[in-house]
């Protein structure tokens, strides 16, 4: 146990006869590592992409119902009055009427 262990701190099982298995297992494993590193920052990436796709979405949605909230003021029928009665305009006291108009035949 504790000469294979000098071997590997040492290096020697990089140049003895089965070098060339060691090689390809070392190549094998480095790449593994590689893919794994690069999948591990790509997950990392979309995670932040979309929790910063969600906080707009939030952000958005808020708005909207901000700006629906303002129209829905604005449209009331005594805003609408105030506004009328500072450029001169006033509610008419007389009701509408229905125009019918007879088909000339």
């Amino acid at each position: 146990m504790k000469k294979g262990f000098n071997n590997i701190l040492k290096g020697t099982f990089l140049i003895n006869e089965d070098a060339p298995k060691s090689w390809r297992m070392i190549l094998f494993v480095s790449v593994l590592a590689i893919v794994m590193i690069a999948s591990s920052h790509s997950a990392d990436k979309k995670v932040h992409h979309i929790a910063r796709l969600n906080n707009e979405a939030k952000e958005l949605r808020s708005a909207f119902v901000d700006g629906r909230t303002r129209l829905m003021e604005l449209k009331k029928e005594t805003v609408v009055e105030l506004k009328m009665e500072k450029k001169g305009l006033a509610i008419s006291e007389i009701p509408p009427t229905k125009i019918k108009v007879k088909s000339q035949k």
